[in-house]
């Protein structure tokens, strides 16, 4: 199978080159290949000619996206209807990332596929707008929305995943601010990889939630962390409107992997094995 792999140098493109290693692979990288620029994308794909077209290139500054409308919009939903219509163009199939901020979060319950989306953010309504540019264009598409995605390489375009930013801001010795009010469920872009893997080899296509197992809060998980590390951290539990952020996040943005599961894909780990498991691979414990 020959894929092309946008954004295969960071966080979840090189656990997908990992996953996918076997395959005939294509590794695009920014700024040498930019979604932004339609005309010469497509002609590097055309040139390609791949079978599966792998998309993690996004604008996910949260807080960034309130100021840059215009730029999120461009890179998450105008870019991504382009790269839908070349994919089209060229039979070949498209998988494409979304995220949990799709959701207003105002329920007790995981969000299955089939749940409305009400995004309260720029970032999670341009997300969205990408998503319906894939499902309107495409004839072959894997639409994955995840959620607290954190992987070995760390996040290049935010400039640091959640666990990393939690150990860098210790090193401080003040007590850390964290947020205790919206419930997600972190996941390792190691497993996530794996998963995506075994799915582009099938033609089960359509919108997937995919999320390691169970929920916390962010402030949770700042605690399992530095509990899984042996140390002891002031944590301060704060609401999402003390902490100040600029975005309004979901309070509450689980996800229930339904469809995945329904087809018999493999299981996720508990976020809780997943952290550990990251944190060994890391050569932290």
């Amino acid at each position: 199978m020959k894929i092309a792999l946008i954004g295969a140098d960071g966080q979840l493109g090189t656990d997908l080159l990992r996953a996918l290693e076997g395959e005939e692979i294509f590794p695009l990288y920014y700024p040498g290949f930019d979604i932004t620029r339609p005309e010469e994308a497509r002609k590097v794909l055309t040139e390609i000619r791949p079978d599966v077209v792998i998309n993690t290139a996004a604008f996910h500054r949260v807080d960034e996206c309130e100021d840059r409308i215009e730029g999120a919009i461009h890179v998450n939903a105008f870019a991504v209807r382009d790269l839908a219509l070349a994919c089209r163009d060229m039979d070949a199939t498209l998988v494409h990332f979304s995220t949990d901020y799709v959701f207003d979060g105002r329920t007790t319950e995981p969000y299955v596929e089939e749940d409305p989306p009400f995004p309260l953010s720029v970032y999670g309504g341009s997300k969205l707008a990408g998503e319906y540019f894939v499902r309107a264009i495409s004839e072959k598409y894997f639409l994955i929305r995840t959620c607290g995605l954190y992987g070995l390489a760390g996040c290049r375009e935010k400039g640091r995943n959640f666990v990393e930013a939690m150990l860098s801001l210790e090193q401080s010795g003040k007590p850390l601010r964290v947020v205790s009010d919206q419930w997600v469920t972190p996941t390792s872009a190691e497993e996530l990889a794996v998963r995506v893997a075994e799915l582009v080899g099938s033609d089960q296509f359509g919108l997937y939630h995919m999320t390691n197992e169970g929920r916390c809060t962010w402030y949770e998980f700042a605690s399992a962390i530095f509990s899984y590390l042996g140390k002891k951290v002031e944590l301060v539990p704060v609401d999402s409107k003390s902490f100040g952020a600029k975005a309004r996040r979901p309070g509450f943005s689980v996800l229930e992997n339904k469809k995945a599961k329904a087809i018999g894909l493999a299981g996720f780990s508990p976020w809780q094995e997943a952290l550990k498991s990251y944190l060994r691979k890391k050569g932290l414990v």
